[in-house]
Protein backbone atom coordinates (compact mmCIF):
# COMPACT_ATOMS: atom_id res chain seq x y z
CA UNK A 1 0.00 0.00 0.00
CA UNK A 2 1.39 3.41 -0.92
CA UNK A 3 0.55 6.47 1.16
CA UNK A 4 0.65 10.02 -0.09
CA UNK A 5 3.42 11.81 1.85
CA UNK A 6 1.28 14.95 2.03
CA UNK A 7 -1.37 13.01 3.94
CA UNK A 8 0.74 12.52 7.06
CA UNK A 9 1.31 16.16 8.09
CA UNK A 10 -2.10 17.36 6.89
CA UNK A 11 -3.79 14.80 9.13
CA UNK A 12 -1.28 15.50 11.91
CA UNK A 13 -0.51 11.80 12.18
CA UNK A 14 3.28 11.64 12.26
CA UNK A 15 2.92 8.53 14.42
CA UNK A 16 2.14 6.61 11.21
CA UNK A 17 5.77 6.97 10.18
CA UNK A 18 7.12 5.64 13.47
CA UNK A 19 4.53 2.87 13.52
CA UNK A 20 5.39 1.61 10.05
CA UNK A 21 9.15 1.69 10.74
CA UNK A 22 8.76 -0.08 14.09
CA UNK A 23 6.42 -2.58 12.42
CA UNK A 24 9.10 -3.42 9.85
CA UNK A 25 11.73 -3.90 12.56
CA UNK A 26 9.32 -5.98 14.64
CA UNK A 27 8.45 -8.27 11.75
CA UNK A 28 12.13 -8.89 10.98
CA UNK A 29 13.01 -9.44 14.65
CA UNK A 30 9.79 -11.39 15.33
CA UNK A 31 8.81 -9.00 18.11
CA UNK A 32 5.35 -7.54 18.74
CA UNK A 33 5.27 -4.06 20.26
CA UNK A 34 2.58 -2.51 22.40
CA UNK A 35 3.52 1.07 23.16
CA UNK A 36 1.69 3.67 25.25
CA UNK A 37 1.80 7.31 24.09
CA UNK A 38 5.42 8.39 24.49
CA UNK A 39 4.94 12.14 24.64
CA UNK A 40 3.07 11.78 27.94
CA UNK A 41 5.73 9.71 29.74
CA UNK A 42 9.12 10.24 28.17
CA UNK A 43 11.22 12.90 26.49
CA UNK A 44 10.36 14.15 23.00
CA UNK A 45 12.97 12.02 21.21
CA UNK A 46 12.28 8.74 23.05
CA UNK A 47 10.10 7.21 20.36
CA UNK A 48 12.51 8.16 17.58
CA UNK A 49 15.42 6.64 19.54
CA UNK A 50 13.46 3.41 20.08
CA UNK A 51 12.50 3.10 16.40
CA UNK A 52 16.02 3.80 15.16
CA UNK A 53 17.62 1.38 17.65
CA UNK A 54 15.19 -1.38 16.63
CA UNK A 55 15.82 -0.72 12.92
CA UNK A 56 19.58 -0.85 13.57
CA UNK A 57 19.19 -4.13 15.47
CA UNK A 58 17.06 -5.61 12.67
CA UNK A 59 19.65 -4.62 10.05
CA UNK A 60 22.42 -6.29 12.08
CA UNK A 61 20.53 -9.51 12.84
CA UNK A 62 19.12 -10.03 9.35
CA UNK A 63 22.26 -8.81 7.52
CA UNK A 64 20.14 -6.37 5.50
CA UNK A 65 21.97 -3.03 5.47
CA UNK A 66 19.10 -1.33 3.59
CA UNK A 67 16.91 -1.49 6.72
CA UNK A 68 19.02 1.08 8.57
CA UNK A 69 21.12 3.48 6.55
CA UNK A 70 22.94 5.97 8.82
CA UNK A 71 22.43 8.98 6.52
CA UNK A 72 18.65 8.40 6.39
CA UNK A 73 17.51 6.08 9.21
CA UNK A 74 14.21 4.39 8.54
CA UNK A 75 14.35 5.18 4.83
CA UNK A 76 15.54 3.12 1.88
CA UNK A 77 16.64 3.84 -1.64
CA UNK A 78 13.88 2.72 -4.03
CA UNK A 79 14.25 2.21 -7.78
CA UNK A 80 11.78 3.08 -10.51
CA UNK A 81 10.40 -0.17 -11.94
CA UNK A 82 10.18 1.24 -15.46
CA UNK A 83 13.56 2.90 -15.86
CA UNK A 84 15.66 1.25 -13.14
CA UNK A 85 16.82 4.66 -11.91
CA UNK A 86 16.76 5.40 -8.17
CA UNK A 87 14.18 7.87 -6.92
CA UNK A 88 15.52 11.27 -5.90
CA UNK A 89 14.83 10.85 -2.17
CA UNK A 90 14.92 7.74 0.04
CA UNK A 91 11.48 6.44 0.98
CA UNK A 92 10.10 5.04 4.23
CA UNK A 93 9.26 1.36 3.99
CA UNK A 94 7.37 -0.29 6.78
CA UNK A 95 4.54 -2.41 8.06
CA UNK A 96 1.84 -0.16 9.49
CA UNK A 97 -1.24 -1.45 11.23
CA UNK A 98 -4.18 -0.70 8.94
CA UNK A 99 -7.75 -1.08 10.13
CA UNK A 100 -10.67 -0.88 7.75
CA UNK A 101 -13.56 1.06 9.21
CA UNK A 102 -16.84 -0.47 8.21
CA UNK A 103 -19.69 2.04 8.28
CA UNK A 104 -23.26 0.89 8.02
CA UNK A 105 -25.22 2.75 5.36
CA UNK A 106 -28.33 2.89 7.53
CA UNK A 107 -26.39 4.88 10.14
CA UNK A 108 -24.91 7.31 7.62
CA UNK A 109 -27.64 7.96 5.07
CA UNK A 110 -29.36 11.34 5.24
CA UNK A 111 -31.53 13.11 2.73
CA UNK A 112 -32.99 16.59 2.45
CA UNK A 113 -35.48 18.07 0.03
CA UNK A 114 -35.88 21.51 1.57
CA UNK A 115 -34.80 23.39 4.65
CA UNK A 116 -32.88 26.37 5.95
CA UNK A 117 -29.86 27.85 4.18
CA UNK A 118 -26.86 29.79 5.42
CA UNK A 119 -27.11 33.50 4.60
CA UNK A 120 -23.39 33.76 3.95
CA UNK A 121 -22.82 30.84 1.58
CA UNK A 122 -26.40 30.19 0.42
CA UNK A 123 -25.78 26.52 1.11
CA UNK A 124 -27.73 24.15 3.38
CA UNK A 125 -26.96 24.29 7.08
CA UNK A 126 -24.40 21.77 8.28
CA UNK A 127 -25.34 18.58 10.06
CA UNK A 128 -28.11 16.07 10.36
CA UNK A 129 -29.27 17.48 13.71
CA UNK A 130 -30.10 20.85 12.08
CA UNK A 131 -31.81 19.11 9.17
CA UNK A 132 -28.87 20.31 7.14
CA UNK A 133 -27.32 19.14 3.93
CA UNK A 134 -23.89 18.54 2.49
CA UNK A 135 -21.78 21.66 2.05
CA UNK A 136 -20.09 22.01 -1.31
CA UNK A 137 -16.53 23.24 -0.84
CA UNK A 138 -14.13 24.82 -3.28
CA UNK A 139 -12.42 21.54 -4.17
CA UNK A 140 -15.74 19.81 -4.82
CA UNK A 141 -16.72 22.63 -7.18
CA UNK A 142 -13.42 22.23 -9.05
CA UNK A 143 -13.97 18.48 -9.35
CA UNK A 144 -17.47 18.97 -10.74
CA UNK A 145 -16.21 21.64 -13.13
CA UNK A 146 -13.64 19.15 -14.37
CA UNK A 147 -16.44 16.76 -15.32
CA UNK A 148 -18.35 19.50 -17.13
CA UNK A 149 -21.55 19.34 -15.10
CA UNK A 150 -22.49 23.02 -15.26
CA UNK A 151 -26.22 22.51 -14.65
CA UNK A 152 -25.62 20.51 -11.48
CA UNK A 153 -23.27 23.22 -10.22
CA UNK A 154 -25.83 25.90 -11.04
CA UNK A 155 -28.49 24.02 -9.10
CA UNK A 156 -26.18 23.41 -6.13
CA UNK A 157 -24.69 26.89 -5.83
CA UNK A 158 -27.61 29.18 -6.70
CA UNK A 159 -30.27 30.32 -4.27
CA UNK A 160 -32.97 27.74 -3.83
CA UNK A 161 -36.50 28.91 -4.58
CA UNK A 162 -38.10 26.14 -2.51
Amino acid sequence: MVFNPLGVPSRMNVGQIFESSLGLAGSLLDIHYRIAPFHERYEQEALRKLVFSELYEASKQTVNPWIFEPESPGKSRIFDGRTGDPFEQPIIIGKPYILKLIHQVDDKIHGRSSGRYSRLTQQPLKGRAKKGGQRVGEMEVWALEGFGVAYILQEMLNISLV
